[in-house]
């Protein structure tokens, strides 16, 4: 997610700073898959807590071979009213074998233009290719590596981790879904920064941050405002299926009286089983 994949901080903080603007946004659920057959006395029991529609939701994406998501993403920094945003989108291929695979291909977009990008993993190591620059990989372990990678499987796995801070919702009428959500209200960063879904948001505001210090944007942590962070889940509500992942974070930065605002927004969505595999390229790796 971080920067949304070679949409490069630099640019952005540069852009924002010296004045000028871009924007974007969003995608469609899975179609809801049928549940397996079974005789009613063989039926599980509805899961009533988060822990038992994650363990639902976990068991339901291993059972099939692979999955396709469509993945939309928008980062931007606004000050004095002047907006510069960077775009990303890609589709993604994942499959979930043991070990299991991911390639994603896609491209980011700004005021200069598109650049295309295409990642595997495979054997947990990442390949990345950005634009027309050579092939670079490096174990998924490796933030530089990992912060690159859209994998809604392994978020809905750190998800659980977030333990009591998750509600559930399962909204009134026909649309048959189920909500997972974490959010943060507004405070400062050294209160909150230890909540597990505001560390994963500074892992993607820090290399924004880090070019906006070097452009001479001195505020200390203590003075950071997380305007909000929020993550969320929705399954299906038969089939327990992931239909949609959405991570979103804000942050306010003071500067010369002002406030620059840093946003982020990734969403996942799911558009049905994948029954191929994930190998390579020829001369890669």
């Amino acid at each position: 997610m971080r920067d949304l994949r070679g949409a490069a901080a630099a640019f952005l903080v540069a852009a924002v700073l010296t004045g000028c603007s871009g924007s974007t946004d969003e995608g469609k659920p899975v179609e809801s898959g049928q549940p397996d057959s079974q005789s009613p006395q063989a039926a599980p029991a509805k899961p009533r807590t988060v822990a038992e529609f994650l363990a639902r939701a976990e068991a339901a994406m291993a059972a099939e071979q692979g999955w396709t998501f469509e993945v939309k993403g928008r980062e931007g920094l606004v000050l004095r009213g002047q907006e510069n945003a960077a775009t990303y989108t890609a589709t993604v291929h994942r499959t979930t074998g043991d070990p299991w695979a991911l390639r994603s291909t896609g491209a980011s977009r700004g005021r200069s233009g598109a650049k295309p990008e295409e990642i595997y993993v495979v054997d947990g190591t990442a390949y990345v290719k950005e634009g027309t620059a050579a092939w670079k990989q490096g174990p998924l372990s490796d933030p530089e590596f990992a912060d690159k990678v859209e994998d809604p499987l392994a978020a809905l796995d750190a998800f659980r981790g977030y333990g009591d801070e998750i509600t559930l919702s399962e909204p009134d009428g026909p649309d048959g879904r189920v909500e997972l959500r974490v959010r943060t209200a507004t405070a400062p960063l050294t209160g909150v920064r230890d909540e597990g879904v505001v560390q994963k948001a500074l892992r993607e505001f820090t290399p924004t941050l880090e070019q906006l210090r070097a452009a001479g944007v001195s505020a200390s942590e203590s003075r950071i405002t997380v305007a909000g962070v929020e993550e969320s889940f929705v399954l299906d509500a038969t089939t327990y299926r992931v239909t949609a992942h959405t991570f979103k974070c804000t942050f306010l930065i003071p500067y010369e009286g002002q406030r620059i605002r840093y946003d982020q927004e990734v969403t996942e969505r799911n558009s049905g089983t994948y029954e191929g595999t994930v190998a390579l390229p020829e001369g890669v790796g």
